[in-house]
């Protein structure tokens, strides 16, 4: 086998020298410190998702890096038959395929000889001419790959840490309450690959969860049934101002569009086009849901057991009473979906916010 086509068993070299020019005319080359070519490939590996590669491109990729050699630069002259070889006995269609996909991403760039042979041609002075497929572009650009894989391994990391946190939450809740839905929907919705956003959205309404069920473990008051009856139930204590905000009372579907528009005019201010109907309402809310950090899994859930239009009735009115709401998810699912969500009534409250709002006036 010739020159090209050894096999390489001792990897053990692993750095290369980059020569970069300045910018400025005449500049002479500066030598970089050395760059382990090896990271960066796995770098590149590593993130190739975000580049559009396939495993098989890597492959081709570090076959080819395995024909350099230390202090022979960074331009590959094994044929294409070699490098095939190389890979596995991928066919030279694929092989060529992987090459342009190299090249249109910056990774690799061709020097053709005239007869597309590849091979270095010296002068007597030292210069040299390499004709092959040069991978400088890919050292060149160690930083920005570098960087890259560095801040998808973080957020793998900090995905991992929220899941755990989740899970942590999950755990405390059945532990408290084993026929809690919303355990039972967020187990769910942890099946599938989130984001980072979405695994705190869902941890941030688990502790609103958890802070809600240990207030009302902690609820100070407690009322005896008759003796007859043998048994005690804890009676939830409530503010005057919960009170006053939480009466039963007619359905929402009775409650004129105009009034909640008008009288919700915070919620109003942020929609891009009139709210015409309660199409539109709704609509709004679903998009207003998640910036005050209500998830949209528990809006869908609240809509389904209380109505659409009550759900969004909620959004406005928690929106517009913001001043004197600490936690809008922890709310929100305390009179949808909780204990108070019988007391909720849209058209009570919507009165008392008319009538503070004139008097403020």
């Amino acid at each position: 086998m010739g020159r090209n086509g050894r096999r390489s068993t001792n990897m053990a070299f692993t750095k290369l020298s980059v020569q970069t020019f300045g910018v400025g005319k005449g500049t002479p080359p500066t030598t970089t410190p050395e760059t382990d070519i090896w990271a960066v490939f796995r770098a590149l590996r590593d993130s190739r998702c975000l580049f559009g590669l396939r495993p098989g491109h890597v492959q081709t990729l570090q076959a080819m890096l395995s024909f350099l050699k230390p202090g022979h630069g960074d331009t590959v002259f094994a044929s294409n038959d070699e490098i095939c070889r190389r890979v596995g006995g991928i066919d030279e269609r694929t092989l060529r395929r992987h090459i342009d996909r190299f090249v249109e991403l910056g990774f690799m760039k061709r020097h053709d000889s005239p007869n597309r042979k590849r091979y270095r041609v010296k002068s007597s002075e030292g210069q040299s001419i390499s004709y092959g497929l040069s991978l400088a572009p890919l050292l060149a650009r160690a930083g920005e790959l570098l960087a890259t894989a560095q801040a998808m391994e973080n957020a793998r990391r900090d995905r991992v840490f929220l899941r755990k946190q989740i899970l942590t939450k999950l755990a405390q809740i059945d532990e408290a309450d084993p026929e809690n839905e919303l355990t039972h929907q967020v187990r769910r919705v942890l099946r599938r690959k989130l984001s980072i956003t979405e695994y705190r959205a869902l941890l941030g309404e688990l502790e609103a969860q958890c802070k809600q069920m240990s207030t009302a473990v902690d609820a100070p008051e407690t009322m005896k049934l008759p003796a007859n009856d043998g048994q005690t139930v804890r009676h939830h204590s409530k503010s005057k101002k919960e009170q006053k905000d939480l009466e039963s009372g007619t359905d929402s579907e009775t409650l004129p569009l105009q009034t909640l528009t008008t009288v919700c005019d915070q919620a109003t201010s942020f929609a891009t086009n009139s709210l015409r109907n309660w199409h539109d309402v709704e609509s709004h809310a679903r998009t207003l849901a998640p910036m005050m950090g209500i998830h949209e899994s528990t809006f869908e859930k609240a809509a389904r057991k209380i109505g659409s239009q009550k759900a969004s009735c909620a959004i406005f009115i928690i929106l517009q009473m913001s001043n004197r709401i600490r936690d809008f998810g922890a709310y929100f699912h305390s009179i949808t979906l909780g204990r108070r969500e019988t007391d909720f009534n849209p058209s009570v409250l919507l009165e008392r916010l008319s009538r503070s709002g004139a008097a403020t006036a």
